[in-house]
């Protein structure tokens, strides 16, 4: 008989407590971002204070305002509220590190010196490698999505060569070797990701040796701009870490149907979340798979589905960073070996209390906050 979600969110939670103490060796890599959040300004209600504006709310509203400028012209004002760490891999390892796991980041965080947003982290992390300068993004934030504008020249350094020549290959062996999860983030941005993928099957995960083998995860980043063909290849690549790892790869609901059209898996119009996971999941050979939506999640790990509902809230603090900290605690709950349905129910509880903090939980934090779930499972809050 399936849990309620009210039993569900109980079982993760107790299962949770149970390994309180657990710390796991984690490598993440390898992009690095400096992320402006910005409100884009409606009207102005004082020419003096900064913060004297309403904003727009939507995506669909400034789309209108933009296009009511075609062949004229506008003005739009754009207000940053903060500066902060960005690029999935840094939000993902921030997330985790404050989750007790034992980061080392391997990414573009500055060359030669590391950008100052990136401090938390470092004081964080056992380890930082930085081989490459970080790129920009301006995260403009609405109630209903968020657009973000990038500046990504910097991301062409992201590669091998300038890998291997801040640290040997053999010593790349030596730190995944002990990692019990990898993960390689932010593949649409980072031009050579599906070459490095191929040096780490060549030349430091063959490396690894019996045990229990790590868990590594994959998150494209929306892949729309990318050519078909080189996403198909990037899926093929994923699938030859089955030979010494666990692969996982994790998807919005955007992400997925872009993979499912890429994969030419036919899906109708109103296909479930159900449908989509299992569908993608069948036509991949991987470990499991995850896609996570706005209201919840599902999974498709080692030949068992599951599903949850999330805590949706309509008036979110912070949203940029919501799908790397649903991925942080989803890999948090497999790193500590519970069940896939509790591990969605981590992960959309980190993702649900980042977005009302504007900040990452602790592992206390997030015990608290599946407290606070459960008692409204059934409304917002």
């Amino acid at each position: 008989m399936a849990l309620t979600l009210e039993e569900r969110i109980f079982s993760a939670r107790e299962k949770l407590a149970a390994v309180m103490d657990k710390k796991y060796p984690a490598v993440i890599g390898f992009d690095g971002f400096v992320d402006e959040i910005i409100d884009v300004v409606d009207k102005r209600t004082s020419a003096t204070q900064l913060s004297g504006y309403t904003r727009i709310e939507t995506i669909s509203a400034l789309a209108a305002r933009i296009s009511k400028a075609a062949g004229l012209s506008t003005n739009i004002e754009l207000v940053p509220r903060l500066v902060k760490l960005g690029g999935n891999g840094p939000i993902m390892a921030n997330a985790l590190s404050a989750m007790g796991m034992v980061i080392t980041y391997v990414g573009a965080l500055g060359k030669p010196a590391i950008h100052p947003v990136f401090q938390e982290l470092v004081d964080k992390a056992e380890r930082v490698i930085s081989f490459a300068e970080p790129a920009h993004t301006d995260a403009l934030e609405f109630t209903d999505g968020k657009v973000m504008l990038g500046k990504h020249l910097t991301v062409m350094d992201v590669n091998w060569e300038n890998l291997t020549a801040m640290i040997s290959v053999a010593e790349l062996r030596d730190i995944f070797r002990q990692a019990r999860l990898i993960a390689t983030v932010n593949w649409t941005m980072l031009p050579f990701m599906t070459d490095m993928w191929r040096h780490l099957l060549a030349e430091v995960l063959p490396a690894l040796e019996g045990g229990h083998p790590p868990l590594i995860f994959f998150d494209l980043a929306d892949p729309e701009k990318k050519p078909v063909a080189e996403l198909v290849t990037a899926l093929r690549t994923i699938e030859q870490f089955n030979t010494c790892c666990r692969p996982v790869l994790g998807l919005n609901l955007k992400e997925a149907h872009q993979v499912a059209a890429a994969l030419e898996i036919t899906l109708k119009p109103e296909a479930s979340l159900e449908e989509i996971t299992k569908a993608i999941a069948g036509s991949l050979k991987v470990y499991g798979v995850v896609v996570h939506p706005t209201k919840g999640a599902a999974c498709m790990v080692d030949g068992t589905f599951a599903e949850v509902a999330g805590p949706y809230t309509s008036k979110p603090k912070l949203t940029t960073g919501a799908g790397d900290n649903f991925n942080a605690g989803f890999c948090l709950g497999l790193m500590l070996d519970l069940p896939p349905a509790d591990a969605l129910v981590t992960g959309v509880g980190t993702s649900g209390f980042y977005v009302r903090n504007g900040r990452s939980p602790s592992r206390a934090e997030l015990l608290s906050f599946l407290d606070l779930w459960r008692q409204n499972c059934d409304k917002e809050f």
